[in-house]
């Protein structure tokens, strides 16, 4: 599989994260999207594969920040084993990386090993020519990502 280390990487950063029950799913994301109520967490139907991924993506925009953390990995291998096809997953989560940042924070929430396993991964999304995100991923790296974009106030 392309990208092994930078996804061994990710899953590596965001451990502590994935490994726990997220307060609010993907699914309970989506559920708020279109007003019902989220549903509570599910071990079977809240268990993390392409097909879950692909049901759910625009739930990451409902999620906190310990429960994004939790989905990140997941959505960056998906991301970089399907890196030539345009999809829903990969836009969603491109997405989640963009600022205005929330309060509480969700981009200004990640640990310096977790900020590097996201830049590398969106350089890997911007500049290989086989991603079909480029220009997003492009987008997402000036917007938050390159140095002097950051106010320097932030977090203090």
């Amino acid at each position: 599989m392309p990208h092994t280390d930078l996804i061994a990487d990710a899953f590596a950063a965001f451990s502590a994260e994935g490994t726990a029950f997220p307060a609010m799913t993907l699914r309970g994301g989506d559920a708020l999207d279109a007003d019902k109520p989220a549903p509570p967490f599910d071990v079977l139907v809240d268990a993390i594969s392409d097909e879950y991924l692909e049901a759910h993506p625009w739930g990451s925009g409902w999620l906190d920040a310990t429960s994004w953390r939790h989905y990140l990995p997941f959505m960056m291998e998906y991301a970089l084993r399907h890196i030539s096809e345009s999809s829903d997953v990969t836009d969603a989560l491109l997405t989640s990386f963009r600022p205005p940042d929330r309060d509480p924070p969700r981009l200004g929430s990640l640990t310096k090993a977790q900020e590097t396993a996201v830049l590398r991964f969106l350089d890997v999304m911007a500049y290989s020519e086989s991603s079909a995100s480029m220009d997003l991923a492009a987008v997402v790296l000036s917007e938050w990502w390159s140095p002097g974009v950051i106010p320097p106030n932030l977090g203090e």
